[in-house]
């Protein structure tokens, strides 16, 4: 969020509110601004390519030796005592998620013209790191959804039996959308962004993204491999989101040497 210094106090709530969305977005699309804005992407692009090949293999080598034997573990699908994870799984649904995000972003921005002096200033900042929870999940989210039309993994047991290379590229039903895990992309991404705001968090976000990988396991609905595709892309998303920002100087500063920090 941006302050509203082009809005004078006297004017109307509600050209305030305006006043705070345009220059919201503007600040997102403008050119970035940061000195060490190249060499931030230099380190962006060099870590993004060393976790997508590390993780590729790890993809490749659960494909072919764990992920049928990590199917015949878990208890049959539709176990009734399995409720409390059934109630687990939706805290990493992005729909719930998204929602979430969207709306506290859209109470901020209606709160903020209320008030003034610190009080503004602080609730703008938080405001700020709202926007970039939410972004930084949704841009990953959208990118699984493109990854899983064009990828058509079937779901565990899709077919009648465990069969880790059953693919239907382009299928477009939700039984070929197993890889990656849109799960495991809402939950490691929604870690890794309050994990960078909020460093203190990081044991607690750490657990809450691995509690929903598991439980994507344990009811069925993905492979081992689905699980760890979609945290991989939920961190990359959620960095790349991470340097736009910094780039434009929006709530995260770049330091020397490219590394970014929260502001």
């Amino acid at each position: 969020m941006n302050d509203l210094s082009g809005v004078a106090p006297s004017e109307s709530y509600f050209l305030q509110v305006l006043a705070l969305s345009r220059l919201s977005a503007v600040r997102l699309v403008r050119s970035p601004q940061a000195p060490q804005g190249a060499e931030a992407a230099r380190r962006l692009r060099q870590n993004a390519l060393v976790l997508a090949a590390g993780g590729a293999v790890v993809i490749v080598a659960l494909m072919l030796t764990f992920d049928a034997i990590e199917i015949g573990l878990m208890p049959p699908r539709g176990t009734p005592s399995l409720w409390p994870v059934r109630i687990l799984t939706d805290f990493g649904k992005d729909a719930y998620v998204l929602s979430l995000l969207a709306a506290t972003l859209l109470a901020t921005g209606l709160i903020v013209p209320l008030l003034q002096g610190p009080s503004r200033t602080r609730l703008q900042r938080f405001g700020t790191h709202v926007q970039y929870l939410f972004l930084a999940v949704l841009v990953p989210v959208l990118t699984g959804e493109v990854i899983k039309w064009v990828v058509g993994r079937g779901r565990p047991f899709v077919g009648g039996k465990a069969a880790p290379f059953n693919f239907a590229p382009f299928n477009g039903t939700e039984a070929y959308f197993s890889l990656p895990s849109g799960h495991a992309v809402t939950a490691c991404a929604l870690a890794f962004a309050i994990a960078t705001i909020w460093p203190r968090t990081r044991i607690v976000m750490v657990v809450y993204a691995l509690a929903i990988m598991a439980s994507r396991l344990v009811l069925l609905a993905h492979h081992p491999s689905d699980v760890v595709a979609g945290g991989l892309l939920g961190v990359i998303g959620a960095t790349a989101v991470r340097y736009w920002f910094a780039a434009r100087q929006i709530g995260f500063a770049i330091e020397d040497h490219g590394e970014i920090v929260s502001r």
